[in-house]
């Protein structure tokens, strides 16, 4: 026997992986281009961390001051940190280190980016309900570590840019109550900007900490959606305790590969011909400079956008100053935030009380509630994220800063009821048309003359794949119905039991919107039924 197959046969006996892949080689894995987005984010994190070891390799994590003098003729004889002048170093006399630096840059944006479309799609179709809350709460939580990641990363260069951004987080962590300057000074160590401790520090933290979070949470991500198999979208045949698609091997392996590739290329591409970062245009950081139009990456930007619209609020308490302008918009609301997308799922269940197992997504018009709720959420971000640039918004388009700060002011609290309102109806309308697609057939452009002289479209039946799509669900048995109490007494149960229904009602029961679409109208569907058995 070959030496190979000797190895191979030893392996096997020991750790039966033979079983292992003959089992799991075959998994399905449903097939659609929504489902490659989670994809995306995952492998633009595999090329942040090849590409962010190169830049390991020359980087100096130093605040010592040096007098740089590398090939940048513009900034040649200035004194700036270490970490700056590797920068520039890396950017101009060493073999491809701006290619990597740019790939990194627009990588770290990129898997951000597909994070948040990722968990767009998750919210939007449902596919967070049971028994995937364990691994929405590990999306949400990647999230919330990727934007500290992506400050921390274009925080290490200390650059002006990056300094006036940490300057920002300086005020930011100072406001909060009692333990805000102890906490400034264990983050900086010692007074900002502290630069010779400080970097070394943020470095480890960028290239260690929480990378390192990252990748278990990732691979806890992956393995929990290895276990529970994947979601599918709704189609003739398609059940919710079976999962249809490709095989593991080789198709989805083929695939993903392919689509690594693809990835990488492009962000190749967009990092050769498209400029991001320009560190040598901003020069090294000075605590007395700030230039004009500074804005973070986007990821940042609706906390700066909070910050920008809060008004001037602070309150002395015993000789303490609240800075109340800082701590709600900077500090209370990203935690709030995070929170409340991170506990959603548990809310809807709670609201309608599905404890069902759920591998079929929902079309987003047939959840009208839910898509109106993400809609109101996604105006409120862009609100404050549009808020981020009002400064650049006033001097491009000639328009007072004080317009321009009152109209996002305005926003925060009006776009998401907007959003909400128009969302919810444009649902409602797409079922109402798909339930009379459903009824009446589809358009066929031919015309008949009827006895009567008139002229009537001939309908016909849609095709069986469209018309399993057009099935709306019904949970007629979730729709709660209000409690009747002999003693209407205030009481806590009670409360609770009508808050519950109500929300419960909110979310299931359109009565007065929608006619046998989404979730039901249990009346108006039982009317119909009666007069379709009594008419035959």
């Amino acid at each position: 026997m070959p030496a190979g197959w000797k190895l191979v046969y030893g392996v096997n006996d020991r750790l039966g992986s033979t079983t292992f892949l003959r089992t799991n080689l075959g998994k399905a894995f449903p097939k659609h281009w929504s489902f490659l987005l989670g994809e995306i984010a995952l492998y633009s994190f595999i090329i942040l961390i090849l590409t962010g070891v190169y830049l390991t390799l020359f980087f100096r994590p130093s605040g010592a001051e040096v007098v740089y003098d590398g090939s940048y003729a513009q900034l040649r004889g200035m004194r700036m940190s270490d970490a700056y002048a590797s920068t520039l170093d890396l950017s101009f006399d060493v073999r491809g280190g701006l290619l990597m630096r740019q790939i990194h840059h627009w990588a770290a944006n990129l898997f951000l980016a597909a994070i948040c479309v990722h968990l767009l799609r998750i919210f939007f179709t449902g596919a967070f309900r049971k028994p995937r809350e364990i691994n929405w709460l590990i999306g949400v939580t990647l999230f919330a570590l990727s934007v500290l990641e992506g400050f921390a990363g274009y925080s290490l260069p200390d650059d002006l840019l990056s300094g006036t951004g940490l300057r920002i987080a300086e005020g930011i962590v100072l406001s909060i109550p009692v333990v805000g300057t102890y906490l400034m000074f264990w983050m900086f160590g010692g007074q900002f900007p502290a630069s010779e401790t400080f970097i070394p520090r943020l470095f480890t933290v960028h290239i260690l900490l929480i990378p390192g979070i990252l990748l278990a949470l990732v691979t806890a991500h992956l393995m929990i959606l290895w276990h529970q198999t994947h979601t599918q979208w709704p189609g003739k045949g398609r059940r919710e305790q079976a999962v249809q698609g490709e095989p593991t091997f080789p198709s989805f392996m083929a695939q993903s590969g392919a689509f690594f590739l693809y990835t990488f290329g492009f962000l190749a591409g967009l990092a050769a011909f498209v400029q991001i970062n320009p560190v040598w245009l901003y020069g090294p950081y000075d605590p007395d400079e700030v230039s004009f139009g500074s804005q973070p990456d986007w990821y940042i930007a609706f906390l700066e956008g909070s910050l920008r619209i809060m008004g001037r609020l602070s309150t002395t308490v015993a000789g303490h100053t609240i800075s109340w302008n800082v701590l709600l918009p900077a500090v209370v609301l990203p935690m709030v935030f995070f929170t409340l997308i991170g506990l959603y799922p548990f809310f809807e269940r709670w609201a309608t009380g599905d404890e069902r197992i759920h591998h079929l997504l929902d079309r987003p018009r047939n959840a009208a509630t839910r898509t109106a709720i993400g809609a109101a959420v996604i105006a409120w971000y862009g609100n404050l994220w549009a808020a981020g640039g009002n400064d650049v918004l006033s001097n491009t388009f000639k328009i007072p800063l004080f317009w321009t700060t009152w109209f996002f002011r305005v926003g925060f609290f009006v776009l998401p009821v907007l959003a909400f309102i128009v969302a919810r109806r444009v649902c409602l309308s797409l079922q109402r048309r798909d339930l009379q697609k459903r009824e009446e057939g589809v358009e066929s452009g031919l015309i008949s003359l009827t006895p009567e002289g008139g002229y009537t479209e001939r309908h016909e039946q849609s095709a069986p794949e469209e018309a399993a799509i057009l099935r709306t669900r019904q949970p007629r048995e979730l729709v709660a119905a209000y409690p009747h109490h002999i003693i209407p007494l205030p009481t806590p149960g009670r409360v609770r039991t009508q808050v519950r229904t109500r929300t419960n009602r909110f979310y299931l029961n359109y009565q007065t919107e929608s006619h046998g679409g989404g979730q039901g109208d249990l009346k108006r569907d039982g009317a119909v039924e009666k007069e379709k058995k009594e008419g035959s």
